[in-house]
């Protein structure tokens, strides 16, 4: 019985829990609406607020816009009306000028038509005139043309020939005079020696007997020389002495090196013979590449290869009618460095191509072709700069001279090698050389006689007055001095001067 109350009262509690809980949710269902109802209705009236708020910006932004647009359509009617005005007056003025040009299109018509009659009216006038004058003078228009002409080409050939001479006279003395100044700076300021040395090789011997040692039993000694040196050895009648012959001026020197040695040392047989010249070779060739440095060194020229500079040594047992190749060069070098230096060319291409510009006659007689194009090929090879190849290759004329430096190099060498003393000639060569330019200037017609002068530097020529005039003598000047040019070879440069005499003889009786 107690059970089922507890299960009663129990039952009861649940169902009033129920009831009570159902009506709390209710409740908190009701307050969530509420409070929900009143979000919606205030996010509506922010939200009408800011549709105003919009609608009031957008109608001002509006208002503003309309004002701008108008503004501008105002401007733009302002600078279309002034375009307009400025239109309408170019078109009134292009009418005026259209009207002016018409007005004087028909004033230049009428001016040529006026032109033309009176040109019509000369031409008849002429035609009378010309008739009058071919009546008078008893020629025809086309002889008195031709007569004229030629009497205004004598005058104009004069003219030119006087206006000719005048400008050459003022060139080449202002020419002449500048040379002397750079030149004579460049002589003074360079002091070089130049010895002229002897190209025979000759070794003295201690006595007559010692030829037969040379010569050995049957020649071996001889032949074991010639063969280890590759030169001819002479043994003549000369007293106490033997000559050495061969083109080649270093093995000239090999052998004359190991000739003084064998004749010290006084063993003289083949063996030895090869032992000593291969001794001598070592040394010559120490003496070449040391000479060769020597000489970059004195002409300021670094940088060498090694074999320009062994090259350049050899150069040293070369001569040149005479005058020692090396010496030479290096005297070339300090006087094209001072003719640049006066002229403002570039000093460090014609120091160095005023120093390497005779290297090919250190190996002329082994190739083919003149020693300039032989040099700059070697100066090309060993990695010199191509102004310095060109300067090389100009400086005797044998290629188309056209850099500065090419022109002071070959002055350079000129001055070398044709100041008194440089060089040594022997008297058959030198009267060769003044008969052959007496004979190019008798070659010419005209030409009455002709001597050459001051050791060939100078020829003067007479002429006969009766087939040359003073004319004809400049013409006549010009063209030996070109035919002397392309047929002979000489040193330095020949003043050629022709003379042209006329005399009036008469007798008071």
């Amino acid at each position: 019985m107690n059970t089922e109350i507890v299960i009663a009262i129990a039952f009861a509690a649940l169902a009033i829990g129920g009831t009570a809980g159902f009506f709390l949710r209710h409740f908190i269902l009701a307050r969530r609406m509420r409070l929900a109802e009143q979000d919606a209705a205030n996010i509506v009236a922010k939200a009408r607020t800011q549709e105003k708020e919009l609608l009031l910006g957008a109608k001002e932004e509006a208002i503003k816009l309309k004002g701008e647009a108008e503004a501008e359509l105002r401007e733009r009617r302002s600078l279309l009306q002034r375009q307009e005005r400025r239109l309408s007056q170019k078109e009134e003025n292009l009418d005026r000028k259209t009207e002016a040009q018409e007005r004087r299109e028909k004033s230049v018509a009428a001016k040529e038509k006026d032109v033309e009659n009176a040109r019509a009216q000369a031409e008849e006038l002429k035609q009378k005139q010309v008739k009058q004058l071919e009546l008078i003078s008893a020629m025809s228009s086309s002889e008195a043309r031709n007569l004229l002409l030629e009497m205004v080409e004598r005058e104009i050939r004069e003219d030119i020939s006087r206006r000719i001479r005048e400008v050459e006279g003022e060139v080449r003395r202002e020419a002449e005079q500048r040379a002397r100044e750079v030149i004579s700076m460049a002589i003074q300021r360079c002091a070089t020696d130049v010895v002229s040395e002897t190209t025979v090789s000759a070794v003295a011997l201690p006595s007559d007997d010692m030829k037969g040692r040379l010569i050995g039993r049957e020649g071996r000694n001889i032949r074991a020389l010639e063969a280890a040196t590759g030169v001819d050895l002479i043994v003549d009648d000369t007293p106490e002495a033997v000559t050495i012959s061969c083109f080649d001026p270093v093995r000239r020197e090999i052998a004359r090196v190991a000739l003084e040695r064998l004749i010290l040392d006084g063993r003289i047989h083949p063996a030895r013979i090869e032992e000593v010249v291969q001794k001598a070779r070592a040394e010559v060739e120490a003496i070449i590449q040391s000479e060769g440095e020597q000489a970059a060194y004195k002409a300021g020229v670094p940088g060498l290869h090694p074999e320009l500079m062994k090259l350049l040594g050899r150069l040293k047992y070369r001569h040149s009618y005479g005058q020692n190749v090396l010496t030479h060069s290096l005297e070339v070098s300090y006087l094209a460095a001072m003719i640049a230096s006066e002229l403002g060319a570039n000093i460090e291409v014609c120091k160095t191509a005023g120093l390497l510009h005779d290297l090919g006659k250190a190996v002329d007689y082994e190739m083919e072709g003149p020693h300039a194009a032989i040099g700059a090929e070697l100066v090309r090879k060993w990695g010199r700069s191509a102004d310095v190849v060109r300067a090389v290759a100009e400086h005797h004329g044998e290629a188309e001279t056209t850099s500065v430096e090419g022109f002071i190099v070959s002055a350079a060498d000129a001055i070398s090698s044709s100041r008194p003393g440089a060089r040594r000639e022997s008297v058959g060569q030198y009267l060769k050389r003044l008969e052959a330019l007496e004979n190019v200037a008798n070659s010419f017609p005209g030409v009455e006689k002709s001597f050459a002068i001051q050791a060939g530097r100078e020829v003067r020529i007479l002429v006969k007055p009766e087939e040359i005039d003073d004319l004809a003598a400049i013409r006549l000047a010009r063209d030996i001095v070109t035919k002397i040019e392309d047929t002979l070879e000489y040193p330095g440069q020949i003043k050629v001067t022709v003379v042209r005499e006329t005399r009036a003889v008469d007798y008071a009786k």
